[in-house]
């Protein structure tokens, strides 16, 4: 399939780029150049923190990073002078007089090896984390259509699905053809009513013996690991939707459903309503201006995007951006290079 070989192509490239925009940032940080890209700090974006496991085809390896390497990476940012604060204290680390850096950590989705293997991390270092919850993954009603699609393609060379104009059978032999195939049911997801869009990826897997349901249920939270998790004085919770659907997308009353509805299963379990709240996807075309004005009249105090920066003195506490640490890229220096700020002030040109 020439797509597939066009897609890792570009797959290399891309990470190569990536790769050599870090040291180049490394470099201009520690000749002490462009300081002020640092802001004041910055919000780091996790989702899975799991030791590694080998596998022939792995498009969601951006999503996961070892224990080994958070633990490195908050080693790093220490030597680098940052202090660490909750989430939910960053409106008041903004502007208090510190002129050290701050960092805080969020980890999306609610994964199991967050209580597993990341809480040890975070507990051995004293770091306080924000879990950013999605009721839907709670309560086994929602599934992870990234983890499904992921097993589906590694488990066959070949499937049938309806993109809307008849039903394709899709040849998926090597890891290229995979990838092209995974970026394509992306991009339908992404572009038409999720929930259909995810219900039928989901009966297409199980067609092939892939139970998405199944999936979710190993790899998500329930309420009594939620509540275990929330034990820890370290741990927050915070809002993430019901159905982890791009809000931006929704009706304006179903986007307020969707986010007060997963605000009361938050307060449910943790016992107390969540201040902060991660955007599902989180880029701009899941977020729209209209949804920093929903989560803050509903109340939050923060909500973050995955738009990459670092936070400025006078950052919209309602879009504020993330750092991800991203598993292809699991080096020390490559985490001083990316809270220095400078690759993305290079990206912006």
């Amino acid at each position: 399939m020439a797509g597939g070989i066009t897609a890792g192509i570009k797959t290399r490239t891309r990470r190569a780029a990536i790769a050599g925009g870090l040291e180049l940032a490394g470099g201009l940080s520690r000749a002490g150049l462009m300081a002020d890209a640092r802001g004041r700090g910055a919000i780091f974006t996790l989702h899975h923190v799991r030791p590694p496991v080998a596998r022939a085809f792995d498009p969601n390896a951006h999503l996961e990073i070892t224990p080994e390497f958070l633990d490195t990476a908050i080693a790093q940012l220490k030597r680098g002078g940052y202090r660490f604060i909750a989430l939910d204290d960053l409106p008041t680390a903004l502007v208090d007089k510190d002129n050290a850096p701050f960092a805080c950590f969020t980890l999306d989705d609610g994964y199991r090896n967050n209580l597993d293997h990341a809480l040890p991390v975070f507990t051995r270092h004293g770091i306080p984390f924000t879990v950013f919850v999605t009721g839907g993954f709670v309560d086994r009603t929602h599934t992870l259509w990234w983890e499904t699609l992921a097993d589906l393609l590694s488990a066959t060379s070949r499937f049938r699905f309806d993109f809307g104009s008849g039903v394709e059978v899709l040849e998926v032999e090597s890891a290229a053809d995979k990838q092209a195939v995974f970026g394509r049911m992306a991009g339908y997801i992404h572009s038409r009513d999720e929930s259909s869009a995810v219900a039928a990826l989901d009966a297409s897997a199980l067609e092939h013996g892939i139970d998405a349901a199944a999936i979710a249920k190993a790899l998500t939270l329930d309420e009594t690991g939620l509540r275990c998790l929330s034990e820890s004085p370290l741990a927050s919770l915070g809002a993430h939707t019901i159905s982890h659907r791009a809000v931006a997308r929704l009706s304006e009353d179903h986007a307020v459903q969707e986010i007060e509805a997963s605000a009361a299963r938050i307060e449910a379990i943790a016992g107390k309503r969540p201040r902060s709240f991660a955007y599902p996807y989180g880029d701009r075309p899941a977020v729209s201006p209209r949804d920093h004005r929903l989560v803050a009249d509903l109340g939050f105090t923060i909500a973050v995007t995955t738009m990459p920066g670092t936070i400025a003195e006078a950052a919209a506490l309602h879009a504020l951006p993330r750092i991800s640490l991203n598993g292809h890229f699991q080096r020390a220096r490559y985490v001083s290079a990316l809270a220095s700020g400078i690759p993305f002030r290079l990206a912006r040109g």
